[in-house]
């Protein structure tokens, strides 16, 4: 009988034990591979999708193509028939990850000042150790390629963008809202001189009102467009934080493994004997029925 208690006990052992080095097996495993592929930001979401009213910046380009005609040769050597303008808007994201986070908030400054380029949007976020810095700043199109490639040697680039989309449509509609605009605002000035109702020359004074208002709206919208407002854009996120993942020593990664399958293969042993003292109270309550039964029987009999 005590040999039966001893092994059964020794049995319950090696079944723990099996059961810990398992867990701590795989826990080591898994810190392994969870560190190789864990990712602590997203830098393919773009800070400045989630805002509103950022400025325009439009720039324009000649375009230049030579006339055809199909009754002679064709001629490569031909003259330039017209040289008519495109406009566009041209983008470029921008997002680095910085371990030395003032030095390169500075050099995207003096970058910035080098070129002339115009700071027109700047947020700064979070506390030290996870700062960040936004900024949209209106660049040269001349300048453009030099200024991209130059922030892009500051901090450690993560992901980058370049969205160039035409807009010759949108300012040949512009022209022509304001174009009509111009000629219903001079019909109704000309409608002032006729004589009429007080309530018609109120209501002539309000629709005038209204009219010129639009056209500053309109014009506001065309100043983006003036050859003296050209600019390109670029975004740049700046995003403090470790460039470089240091390397994690087994006797950590062991510890850690280890803890964590202390604190699990406890709440583990734990369920097992709730499980067993439930099975336990349910074969007595099952015994006590059975009992019950029998002598309600004998009772009867």
């Amino acid at each position: 009988m005590t040999k039966s208690f001893k092994a059964r006990i020794w049995g319950l052992v090696r079944w723990a034990t099996l059961i810990f080095a398992v867990l701590f097996v795989f826990r080591l495993i898994y810190g392994y591979v969870a560190t190789d592929t864990r990712q602590t930001n997203d830098y393919s979401v773009d800070f400045f999708e989630n805002i509103s009213n950022l400025r325009k910046n439009y720039a324009s380009e000649k375009v230049q193509y030579k006339s055809s005609n199909s009754m002679s040769q064709p001629d490569m050597s031909a003259p330039v028939a017209a040289t008519p303008s495109q406009k566009y808007e041209k983008t470029a994201s921008i997002r680095t990850k910085s371990s030395h986070f003032e030095d390169d908030a500075r050099q995207i400054s003096q970058q910035t000042e080098s070129f002339k380029a115009i700071v027109q949007y700047e947020q700064a976020l979070g506390l030290k150790g996870g700062r960040e810095l936004h900024l949209m700043i209106g660049v040269n199109p001349e300048v453009f390629d030099s200024f991209y490639l130059a922030i892009q040697k500051i901090g450690v680039i993560r992901s980058t963008e370049i969205t160039k989309v035409d807009k010759t449509n949108e300012y040949r509609q512009l022209n022509a809202q304001k174009a009509s605009l111009l000629k219903t605002l001079e019909s109704l000035n000309e409608l002032k001189s006729k004589p009429g109702p007080i309530t018609d020359l109120v209501a002539l004074h309000d629709k005038i009102l209204e009219t010129e208002g639009k056209l500053q709206d309109l014009g506001v919208e065309l100043g983006n467009f003036d050859t003296e407002n050209e600019f390109c854009t670029v975004r740049v996120s700046l995003y403090e934080g470790a460039t470089e993942k240091k390397p994690i020593s087994f006797i950590h990664r062991v510890r850690v493994a280890l803890e964590w399958t202390i604190h699990y293969f406890t709440y583990l042993v734990f369920a097992a004997v709730g499980i067993v003292c439930g099975a336990f109270v349910l074969l007595v309550i099952v015994d006590k029925l059975k009992l019950i039964n029998k002598i309600a029987k004998k009772l009867e009999e």
